[in-house]
């Protein structure tokens, strides 16, 4: 069966399909139920690409943290994986009515990925940089 899987994903990727990050993911953060899609890292931003549904573009998109899930949430996913808090832009006007980039409105999202993908993940959503790094 592993040698189906690694000879499908060679064809895909010969065939020039793009792979993406497998995971699930639960938009917005906190709210809903997880579910399973992909991460594409692309020029414009990443974006996740549920399985069913519209895609989800993550412009801007900022990892703020990286946890284990709980108890409750390793129900509904793997209890091995990890979780990445993101934050993005959304584009939307702020109260302002400014529509630029300066005062859009933050989205968030949380992404599930086994912990080999975490790195490749972590590449296409990078960290938020914290108060320090001000400094």
């Amino acid at each position: 069966m592993i040698d189906f899987l690694r000879r499908k994903r060679r064809e895909r990727l010969a065939a020039g399909i793009p792979d993406g990050i497998p995971c699930m993911a639960r938009h917005p953060a906190g709210a809903g139920r997880w579910r399973m899609g992909r991460v594409f890292a692309g020029p414009g931003g990443a974006s996740w690409v549920p399985r069913r549904g519209e895609p989800v573009p993550l412009p801007g998109a900022r990892a703020t943290g990286v946890r284990a899930p709980s108890v409750k949430e390793g129900i509904s996913i793997n209890p091995g994986s990890r979780i990445v808090a993101c934050t993005y832009e959304t584009g939307a006007a702020d109260e302002t009515g400014a529509a630029d980039g300066a005062g859009a409105a933050a989205g968030t999202i949380e992404i599930a990925v086994m912990p080999l993908d975490l790195r490749e993940l972590l590449e296409a959503v990078p960290q938020a940089a914290g108060p320090d790094a001000a400094a």
